[in-house]
């Protein structure tokens, strides 16, 4: 297959670069907020005196809320770009943000995450805005840079137990609620939907049921679930589980964790990038196998250096170019007056495979006190992932690629 020449059709619009930064820096900005509390939860479960299963539904209610939030704010994205959706998600999380600072109970801080997931929904708005400002051939890329926002993650992970450690319990919910005002005022000076966006008709739940009668939505959310959320409920649990099954502190444990999203966000770019080249297909076969070979290796607890580390950050990076791969080929197959529903779903089903890992390893941990069989369920979603790609989708490599 001829590579086809560079021109114009292949060529990024002018402004699809400055566009492509402002939804990166407000995917992280967001996410950063979306993953307060997931560094903050061993902490919390000593404080309060929760259970496993208690803590893990604490750090995994704002991944649920956030998933299912991208169903329709996907479609009001659609409808009224991303210039207005971005900025209105950044204020409204601030809001849950800063309660967070004023609220100590269990119950409050239920309440509380369950708005703070309004931020993960920010996923829903950047991909419609990335995908209209780059042609075909770079979507793959483009949308994959634009994921490296994840990286909020990470951040989280990095400075949310040293802040408060350091300077208060308060300093990063403040510090996120600020920069989230900063945020929201230049995305709507500077962020511009595509010249050529396509306006939708007819009702936001009229559109959600008719990309819901599309068989790639369902294929990719499939596909997403395994990827996207096997990197969310890595990044949520695993301070947790390091904890535990290696008795780090907190503080070592978060920083572990941020090494492993940070590798994940570099792999999404990856994974889209190898995606424009080859094929998401192939591409999604290979991690979707390696994934399930190393999380076999972790089911074993082996010890932490070098075995366990090696595993873990090799999930990552396979797990992360998974992500980057789905959305390069939702960016090729979705219809272009259609991306962000189907962008919304295709999200909220990552973010629900990110919403029940958690729950189901502190519920077998609770009873089993072991970690193996909540590995080895990966492990076996992992390669049905992978046998379904290859066995079902293997004709999406011959498809042609159309605008």
């Amino acid at each position: 297959m001829s590579t086809p020449a560079k021109g114009p059709a292949q060529a990024p619009r002018p402004g699809a670069t400055r566009n492509l930064i402002l939804a990166t820096a407000g995917f992280m900005v967001n996410f950063w907020a979306w993953a307060l509390l997931g560094p903050l939860g061993p902490g919390v479960k000593e404080r309060l005196g929760l259970s496993f299963a208690a803590q893990s539904l604490l750090v995994a209610v704002p991944v649920l809320v956030g998933s299912l939030g991208r169903i329709p704010v996907g479609a009001l994205t659609d409808r009224y770009g991303a210039r207005i959706m971005f900025p209105l998600v950044s204020v409204a999380t601030i809001v849950p943000v800063l309660t967070l600072t004023l609220v100590s109970s269990y119950p409050a801080m239920i309440v509380t995450g369950f708005f703070l997931g309004l931020a993960g929904t920010t996923f829903a708005v950047g991909v419609p805005l990335v995908s209209g400002w780059y042609p075909p051939a770079r979507k793959g890329f483009a949308i994959g840079v634009f994921g490296v926002g994840m990286g909020g993650t990470a951040i989280s992970n990095f400075t949310t137990v040293k802040l408060a450690d350091a300077y208060g319990y308060d300093t990063p919910f403040l510090l996120v609620a600020a920069l989230l005002a900063a945020y929201a005022v230049v995305a709507f000076l500077l962020i511009r939907d595509a010249p050529d966006r396509q306006r939708p008709v007819g009702s936001a739940w009229g559109r959600i049921k008719d990309v819901g009668r599309l068989a790639v939505t369902w294929q990719m959310c499939f596909l997403y679930a395994v990827g996207f959320g096997g990197f969310v409920a890595f990044s949520v649990y695993l301070p947790a589980y390091l904890r535990e099954a290696y008795d780090l502190t907190a503080n070592d444990a978060a920083l572990r964790t941020a090494g492993f999203v940070v590798l994940a966000v570099i792999a999404r770019p990856v994974g889209g990038w190898l995606s424009d080249r080859l094929h998401p297909v192939p591409v999604l076969v290979w991690c979707f196998s390696g994934t399930a070979l190393f999380a076999v290796v972790q089911a074993f607890q082996p010890p932490l250096v070098p075995v366990a580390t090696i595993a873990f950050l090799a999930m990552a990076g396979l797990l992360g170019a998974a992500s980057g791969a789905v959305f390069a080929l939702v960016g090729k197959v979705a219809p272009a007056d259609k991306v962000g529903s189907v962008t919304g779903v295709v999200g909220a089903a990552g973010g629900l495979g990110g919403f029940v890992p958690p729950l189901i390893m502190g519920w077998v941990y609770g009873a089993e006190n072991s970690y193996a069989i909540g590995l080895m369920l990966l492990s076996d979603v992992a390669i049905a992932a992978a046998v379904y790609t290859a066995v079902k989708m293997s004709g999406l490599v011959r498809r042609p690629v159309t605008a």
